[in-house]
């Protein structure tokens, strides 16, 4: 009586410690993410507030969209080598040398002379473009080390939320800032996020990085395992079939006589992977199209204010973003599964559709409906899309994060060139339809492809169970199944 007591003791204090170690990562996750929200609000600020600037010192308009393509440039860069950086150090001091690098530049712009003015603008640009892809993917690939696999959509949708409310922060507050107080005032406030952010990071312990070989986190000591476990429960199969193997692959690569890219290994790492961060890249390019139409279709409907209609917009859009997290959240915490690789394409499906309609010159009341299923279909495809990506194993998943990040600047920036050409002859609608009709196009192949996987899936557990009843029938070759699985 006393040994069947005992473990039931110890269990009972293994599942406390276990639930107050969850409340600890969690409770630093909320600080880490409130710190990165400070940082994204500056980020949004800046991005307004730099392109102003840029434009009022040089007087071109050139020049605003060269600085937007060297910091497109600079996150294309940097998306291909934080994969290596997370595999030498630590994704705390990625972080925290990500904030304390933009803080730092944007010392150099508020204190640069005015003859060094555009030399200073130039490296702006390159950090704040560099940096902002190496805090996304450190952060995004080190979740489920901070918070644990069961966690990680949770923590996905926590961190969207954040990023969405700074982002209807930073731009509704830009131009008030920059009015009030001038440009100097807004690059020192921008500077001060990045120094909290910083702060945040440097208080907190942070999981992840070095290769991700540190201890796994609490209730999932085999951390492939368990990715493969998740996965196959959010029937994202298609996925984990191939995370063990990829883990081979990448100590291959690593050990091995012939290099190979590890970046590319991930996507390898399971059927549809590379797809789907093909699909990522193509949104993007869609993204382009909408950003760069707003302005024209919105001076469209009030030449003497277009402000208004594209404040209102984005305003409605993060209202759709952050409620879809808000059922996220519930959904993950009730159910514990994440929305999964459907999801996804039907997200995409929805919110490219969604934003095609917004310029179709539908009553406002409509289009800011629309708006409002765009921004909760973005918001369920970046949790999926990020949850999707976790389930790889801790080796890869740096490199997967950052070759994404790199697909998606390269979608964006080559978006922004040939929409810029093609609005100069074509409608806001005609161009925002062909961009994001190339994303719905993906999407129903990488959906197809989904299908077609877990139909094949099960088949072949339907096969296997008729195999195993016809072995245990003796009437019905039972004697064949012996002979083969004995030879």
């Amino acid at each position: 009586m006393g040994s069947a007591d005992g473990p039931k003791a110890d269990e009972t204090d293994g599942d406390a410690r276990k639930a107050r170690d969850t409340a600890v990562s969690e409770r630093r996750f909320r600080f880490l993410v409130a710190g990165y929200a400070v940082s994204s609000y500056g980020t949004f600020l800046n991005m307004v507030a730099l392109n102003l600037f840029v434009y009022e010192t040089t007087g071109r308009a050139l020049a605003m969209g060269l600085f937007m393509a060297v910091r497109l440039a600079s996150g294309f860069v940097a998306g291909l080598v934080v994969g290596g950086l997370l595999a030498r150090f630590s994704a705390k001091s990625i972080m925290l040398w990500a904030n304390v690098g933009q803080g730092a530049v944007m010392l150099v712009l508020i204190l640069a002379p005015e003859g060094m003015l555009t030399g200073a603008l130039m490296a702006v640009s390159v950090v704040i473009g560099a940096c902002g892809t190496l805090f996304m993917v450190a952060l995004r690939s080190s979740i489920p080390e901070m918070v644990g696999e069961n966690r990680r959509a949770w923590a996905n949708s926590l961190s969207i939320t954040g990023r969405s409310l700074a982002m209807v922060a930073g731009f509704a507050s830009a131009g008030i800032v920059v009015s009030l107080v001038g440009y100097t005032a807004a690059f020192v406030v921008d500077m001060a996020t990045f120094v909290a952010c910083a702060v945040t990071v440097a208080l907190l312990p942070i999981a992840g990085g070095k290769g991700a070989g540190g201890p796994a986190p609490k209730g999932s000591e085999d951390t492939e395992g368990s990715e493969a476990s998740e996965a196959s429960k959010n029937s994202e199969s298609f996925e984990s079939s191939g995370g063990s193997g990829a883990g081979k692959n990448a100590s291959a690569a690593k050990n091995g006589r012939r290099w190979r890219p590890v970046a590319f290994i991930a996507l390898a790492a399971a059927p549809g992977m590379g797809l789907m961060v093909a699909l990522r890249g193509v949104d993007a390019f869609g993204s382009s199209s909408h950003n760069a139409a707003l302005p024209i279709y919105s001076t469209s409907l009030d030449a003497s204010n277009p402000a208004v209609f594209v404040s209102a917009f984005w305003c409605v859009w993060a209202l759709g973003n952050i409620g879809a997290q808000q059922v996220i959240q519930r959904y993950a915490q009730r159910t514990g599964r994440s929305v999964g690789a459907l999801g996804f394409g039907y997200g995409t499906v929805v919110m490219s559709a969604a934003f095609i309609a917004a310029f179709a010159g539908l009553p406002l009341a409509v289009t800011a409906v629309i708006a409002l299923i765009a921004g909760a279909a973005d918001g369920l495809t970046e949790v999926a899309y990020t949850s999707h990506l976790q389930t790889l194993p801790a080796t890869l998943r740096g490199h997967a994060f950052g070759l994404s990040a790199t697909f998606e600047n390269l979608g964006f920036g080559v978006g922004m060139i040939l929409v810029a050409a093609a609005l100069d002859r074509f409608s806001p609608l005609a161009v925002v339809g062909w961009s994001h009709g190339a994303a719905i196009v993906v999407a129903v192949v990488f959906l197809l492809r989904v299908a077609g996987v877990r139909r094949a899936e099960r088949t072949g557990r339907a096969g296997l169970r008729k195999e195993e009843a016809v072995e245990g029938r003796p009437d019905r070759g039972d004697r064949d199944g012996a002979e083969v699985s004995g030879g």
